[in-house]
């Protein structure tokens, strides 16, 4: 499979690149002689549902669209949406004399390549043509050097899409029947939701300590310098030789880990501060110990989304999106790898622009080779670099916004990764004295300087924990000797209380998943895109925070399905697919011990060695998904939250109970979504059960004689009617009950029968004007308006509906309309300035909701967000995804058909077009009933959502 020495003089090539971006830059590098083309994607996949599976195959294969029967061979078809473009490929395949496959090198890109030769069924020489970057040097190098595809990699990829097309609708479904319909279970999804639902458990069931210690201020009585400070700042480490408790010394109960500890209160930490205030205090000891801090490796995908995330604001999936765009238009190199190792062309460019921008000083003697830390990694990319054999500056590269604040990190992080180490020294300083009563105190400190920055001149990383001190922090102490006698200016006592784990956020969660090494780094950002997606996490600033849903979910996944989201048993399975991608493992015999509980060899399969923690054998996937009936949906789904009550997930969403339904004194209410479960504490659930809810009896409506009741609604409190039972519902001659919103000034408790009559009242026919056009007064979602015709101007006040007269309403008409608001309102909330756009940031009330905005870029709050609450960075991470998905796509419009000047039709014809009609009629009700079966099983295809 490499070129012909004819076609490589003349003739035409054809080139297949995944993505239309790709292709355009590709193209401008090669010349008239190349087609560059697009697949957009994956061309074809497993069927989203039976009815997309030929009707040959019957049975189980129809549902899951893999015949597990033999040999679990997948059922392959085109994607709806990639027919128009399979078309165009197969047209211009056939004016070439060559195909070159350009999809991306890893296992996705290998199998989108056989993908193409399987449905393109190519009669010209074909070749696999790949690249790491979008160069002009690198693609034609590419084209120069094709290899064969590698069929491997295929294998692996197809193994790991059954496992998860397996896992996924089978698991599903049981999570439809027991939980809510439209969730979805995955083999890394539910493992990452775990995950989230257990730190959560953690902190629910966490128990605040309390503590205390002191910090003494000691001068040297020396005048100071910014080389030689005249004081330093200590904390109290030990009383008699006894270490004070610090918050490290208790355990999640609240209570000590250990003995022998002191653990002061507020009364006796005070008193000591008190009886140390006149003491004479000394050095006892200072050690002193060299610095040194290397630099860090270069990218790689995990690193780069969880740097994103600390630096930039970003969530993993904008940090895909930007880095994805740079990569298809030449900026940087493949974005997804787990590789930090650099060629050596990139190590020289690295290299030179160090010594250009910060001086030989700065340039080790040799270069830096970083190992690679991550456990089977997929392929031997490159780490994520600036491209090209001279790296562009951020300034030379034309870029904006998140693009070019992604590149300037990727261009640091690589420049600062071959630079020299930083040194210094790090110094340790006791101080100890005798208290009035005789106590002996002894304080600590210690300091940092750094006498040689090194690669910190570049780049220093970002830390998870905001309180975190970075490496390039110095503190400085005082030159002092042991012996050295110090005043204590101020001898303060502090209390301080532990606190919870603190929540994942998108950066450590993905950091978690690889160190457990749980599912690949290159697929973490839409593993987390689903967990939000399916509504299992939602955000709080920037903490995932588990949802009650989640709760339910994985309660019973652990119940029932314990092996599915047990940690070791997940990295076993992505071991033995990594086994299979390198030959040494079998797929069919692996996915038969995973599935049906037998087959394989011995120890080959992760579910036969994984096991359920005690070494008993399980059987497969199938079997443990066979017996539902020993699931209870309601004990899965109820948690106790304390006093009596209970915290149940319901189809229509979470709320409190206590005492059983229909019984005396049962009580009931529901639990915003967007509250976190450890805020769900005894106190809050009794006040949701104290707040008035089911139906209110206002009283008889005298006109109709119908029962007038107040809800609470979906959309809030209302009012409505309750018709006799036998008013037709449906049909020509339905009757639907008026219904009305209650004002915002009245509450379900305090609303009488009056008040629901006038509001049921509405619209108001105020009168006409002039021309007779009829005047009504309204309420509407966004408030009291009056509607004359299609135009319509808002009221101020909600009274004004039953009290305006027609003079007051002309008088209002006769104002210009204003167009759009007529003031400008306040903003919620100011945030302070965008880094992207430079331009301030704040928080509106929308027509949707608040969302926050830059002038440029609006992006609605999300679940969990509130103006209350929302941080700087939240803000910019909203509009930093925003930005990302760039402008919402335009439906094109169809130009209207011309109309054809009917001919008069004879009898004959007439029967002949009767007759046609009702061909098409009976073909229009078939193609509706498959139009309605591909939806359901459309919607089933939430299961197969990879990993």
């Amino acid at each position: 499979m490499s070129p012909t020495s004819e076609t490589a003089q003349g003739g035409r090539r054809l080139v297949i690149v995944e993505s239309p971006a790709k292709a355009k830059t590709i193209k401008g590098y090669l010349g008239p002689g190349y087609v560059v083309e697009a697949s957009v994607g994956h061309i074809r996949d497993l069927p989203s549902g039976a009815a997309e599976v030929p009707e040959k195959y019957t049975g189980e294969v129809r549902r899951l669209g893999v015949d597990v029967e033999h040999d679990f061979q997948p059922i392959y078809v085109v994607n709806a949406d990639k027919k128009a473009q399979v078309r165009k490929l197969k047209e211009q395949l056939a004016g070439v004399d060559e195909l070159f496959l350009a999809t991306d090198e890893d296992r996705e890109g290998e199998a989108i390549a056989w993908h193409l030769l399987e449905v393109l069924k190519p009669k010209v020489p074909v070749h696999r043509m790949v690249f790491h970057e979008i160069t002009k040097d690198a693609i034609q190098e590419a084209v120069r050097n094709p290899r064969e595809l590698n069929k491997r990699m295929v294998d692996a990829q197809e193994t790991r899409r059954i496992l998860d097309r397996l896992y996924g609708y089978e698991v599903s479904p049981v999570l439809w029947k027991k939980v809510m319909r439209g969730l979805s279970a995955g083999r890394v999804q539910s493992v990452a939701t775990r995950l989230v639902v257990e730190r959560e458990r953690e902190r629910i069931a966490f128990r605040s300590a309390e503590y205390w210690d002191l910090t003494g201020t000691f001068s040297t009585g020396r005048a100071g310098d910014p080389s030689d400070p005249s004081s330093l700042v200590a904390r109290l480490n030990t009383v008699d030789g006894k270490r004070v408790a610090q918050g490290r010394d208790f355990g999640a109960d609240g209570q000590l880990k250990t003995a022998n500890i002191l653990h002061l209160d507020e009364e006796k930490a005070r008193a000591l501060a008190a009886s140390l205030a006149d003491t004479s205090f000394s050095v006892r000891s200072v050690e002193s110990k060299p610095y040194r801090r290397s630099p860090y490796a270069p990218f790689r995908t995990t690193t780069l989304q969880q740097e994103a995330s600390r630096k930039l604001g970003f969530g993993a999936k904008a940090t895909m999106q930007v880095a994805q765009k740079l990569y298809e238009n030449g900026f940087i190199t493949y974005m997804r790898t787990d590789s930090t190792t650099l060629s050596d062309t990139a190590v020289s460019a690295a290299r030179a622009q160090v010594t250009q921008l910060y001086g030989a000083d700065y340039l080790p003697e040799k270069p830096r080779v970083y190992a690679g830390k991550v456990k089977n990694a997929q392929e031997a990319h490159e780490a994520i670099r600036p491209s090209g054999d001279r790296f562009r500056t951020p300034a030379e590269t034309g870029l904006t916004g998140d693009q070019f604040r992604l590149y300037e990190l990727i261009w640091k992080r690589t420049v600062a990764s071959q630079m020299k180490d930083a040194t210094g020294n790090s110094v340790t300083v006791k101080i100890g004295g005798r208290s009035a009563d005789g106590r002996d105190a002894e304080f600590s400190a210690s300091g940092k300087t750094i006498t040689f920055h090194g690669f910190m001149k570049a780049y220093v990383e970002g830390a998870d924990d905001p309180n975190a001190e970075l490496d390039d922090r110095e503190r400085r102490l005082p030159q002092v000797a042991e012996g050295d006698a110090l005043s204590a200016e101020e001898i303060t006592a502090d209390g301080h209380a532990t606190k919870p784990p603190a929540r994942y956020t998108e950066a450590s969660l993905v950091k978690e998943l690889e160190e457990r090494e749980i599912g690949r780094p290159s697929t973490y950002a839409s593993i987390i895109g689903t967990i939000l997606d399916r509504g299992y996490v939602f955000k709080k600033g920037t903490a995932l925070v588990p949802s009650f849903l989640s709760f339910a979910v994985v309660n019973l996944l652990e119940k029932h399905f314990g092996r599915l989201v047990d940690y070791s048993f997940t990295a076993k399975m992505e071991d033995d697919l990594d086994r299979i991608a390198r030959g040494e493992a079998q797929a069919v015999p692996w996915l038969k011990r995973f599935y049906f509980g037998e087959g394989g060899d011995a120890g080959q399969g992760a579910a036969a060695d994984a096991g359920n923690g005690d070494g008993d054998h399980l059987g497969g996937l199938k079997e443990l998904v066979t017996d539902l009936g020993a699931i209870d949906a309601r004990e899965i789904s109820s948690f106790p939250v304390g006093d009596g009550i209970m915290l149940r997930v319901g189809r229509y969403g979470p709320y409190v109970e206590r005492g059983e339904k229909d019984a005396e004194g049962h009580q009931r209410a529901d639990v915003p979504e967007d509250l976190a479960p450890d805020e769900l504490t005894v106190a809050y659930a009794e006040e949701l059960l104290a707040k008035p809810s089911g139906d209110f009896e206002l009283g008889v409506d005298p006109v109709s004689g119908n029962q007038i009741v107040a809800k609470d609604g979906r959309y809030g409190p209302y009012v409505t009617e309750i018709l006799p039972e036998d008013t037709p519902k449906t049909g020509k001659n339905a009757v639907k009950p008026r219904t009305a919103s209650l004002f915002k000034s009245m509450a379900l408790d305090t609303v009488t029968l009056e008040d629901a009559l006038k509001l049921m009242s509405l619209p108001r026919v105020v009168g006409a004007d002039a021309e007779g056009v009829e005047i009504t007064a309204q309420n509407g979602r966004y408030g009291p308006y009056l509607k004359k015709g299609t135009d319509s101007r808002s009221l101020t006040d909600e009274e004004q509906l039953f009290t305006i007269t027609l003079e007051e309403a002309l008088a209002i008409y006769a104002q210009p309309k204003q167009r759009g608001r007529a003031a400008a309102k306040p903003p919620l909330k100011e945030l302070g300035v965008d880094p992207v756009s430079e331009k301030p940031v704040v928080v509106k009330d929308g027509r949707f909701g608040p969302y926050v905005t830059d002038g440029e870029t609006n992006a609605t709050l999300r679940t969990g967000d509130s103006v209350e609450e929302i941080t700087p960075e939240r803000g910019f991470e909203l509009l930093a995804e925003k930005r990302a998905k760039g402008p919402a796509k335009k439906t094109a419009k169809k130009a209207p058909a011309k109309k054809t000047a009917a001919k008069k039709a004879t009898p004959a014809k007439k029967t002949a077009a009767k007759k046609t009609a009702a061909k098409k009629t009976t073909a229009k009700t078939t193609a509706a009933k498959k139009t309605t079966a591909a939806k359901t099983a459309a919607s089933k295809s939430a299961a197969s959502k990879p990993e």
